[in-house]
């Protein structure tokens, strides 16, 4: 027990909040959970932890009729080796058993270092077929490659994501960053993580997609 306690708390330091645990009465189905599994981009880099996209995701499905915990599983600098890395120890940290829903965002950082395609497609698939053996819905969030790695590598790159999404029959989210990259207004002084209001454009965008999957609808 001790062990345990001291992994999930491990686990909400790393990802800015407190391990889920439904609030569960006698005769009570307890509330939706979804793991938003990632990088800086989730983990809400230089935001407060209620300003991340996970947080602001959670109050636009309330929005939206749905009570959902959204577990903040990001990890500022994250690829997806480190991500297949820690996938099942993250998962084992849920109280509530398996979740309703993965939203896997991971692939920016293998691009910005310039990582091999094929490692990052490697470890995703990883990802996907252990998320599958569990009977884990997911949301494959996707990216693009920065256009100055040329484009051999942006094309290999690019075709990660939906060609993964139709290999193992998930919907997919094409880019993470839809109308807020190369937008001032939305991003920090690096031109690379959402601002505050990004975050909120982010989590408004991903809400009836993620409400349409927890009702079954896609």
């Amino acid at each position: 027990m001790l062990k345990f306690l001291c992994h999930a708390l491990v686990f909400a330091l790393l990802a800015g909040t407190a391990p889920v645990m439904a609030e569960e009465g006698e005769g009570m189905a307890r509330d939706k959970v979804i793991v938003m599994f990632g990088d800086s981009l989730t983990a809400g880099y230089g935001l407060p932890a209620a300003a991340a996209v996970p947080a602001r995701l959670e109050a636009e499905l309330r929005d939206l009729g749905i009570v959902a915990r959204v577990v903040n599983a990001g990890v500022s600098g994250d690829t997806t080796t480190g991500g297949r890395s820690r996938l099942e120890w993250v998962l084992s940290g849920i109280n509530d058993g398996a979740p309703d829903l993965v939203i896997l965002e991971l692939g920016a950082n293998d691009a910005l270092r310039g990582v091999d395609p094929q490692v990052t497609r490697d470890n995703l698939d990883a990802m996907l077929r252990h998320l599958r053996a569990q009977d884990i819905p997911v949301l494959l969030s996707g990216m693009y490659a920065p256009p100055n790695l040329g484009r051999e590598f942006g094309d290999l790159f690019n075709r990660i994501y939906p060609e993964l999404a139709a290999a193992h029959d998930v919907p997919l989210d094409p880019f993470f960053l839809d109308g807020v990259a190369a937008k001032a207004a939305l991003n920090q002084s690096d031109g690379m993580h959402p601002n505050e209001a990004g975050a909120s454009h982010i989590a408004k965008r991903l809400a009836p997609v993620v409400a349409d999957l927890l009702r079954g609808e896609r």
